[in-house]
């Protein structure tokens, strides 16, 4: 199993930015890809960025080029660097790990643009 912890959300201002951080529970090095999803309100839940094996990347189209994901290995934590957000930005963001074909979910961290 893998126990998720976010944190970094806040309330920011358009332009601004924020920056999230996931800790996992075990190595990363042992997590199939571990990613950053979104869910706004009257939304569904939606991919923002993902990291697998190998160091394969993959972003959603709305947030390329404002948006980074990262890792630290040694911490066992992933990031989302978040710059230039919009107030369509504004969503809980969910940290979410695929480890042995399960998947697991951190609890969510507010993140709130305003305009």
């Amino acid at each position: 199993q893998v126990q998720l912890v976010e944190s970094g959300g806040g309330l920011v201002q358009a332009g601004g930015s924020l920056r999230l951080a996931c800790v996992a529970s075990r190595s990363i090095y042992t997590i199939t890809a571990m990613g950053w999803y979104r869910r706004a309100p009257g939304k569904q839940r939606e991919l923002v960025a993902v990291i697998s094996s190998g160091s394969r990347f993959n972003y959603a189209d709305f947030v390329r080029g404002r948006f980074t994901i990262s890792t630290d290995n040694a911490k066992n934590t992933v990031y989302l660097q978040m710059n230039s957000l919009k107030p369509e930005d504004t969503a809980v963001y969910y940290c979410n790990a695929e480890f042995w074909g399960n998947e697991y979910w951190g609890q969510g961290t507010q993140v709130t643009v305003s305009s």
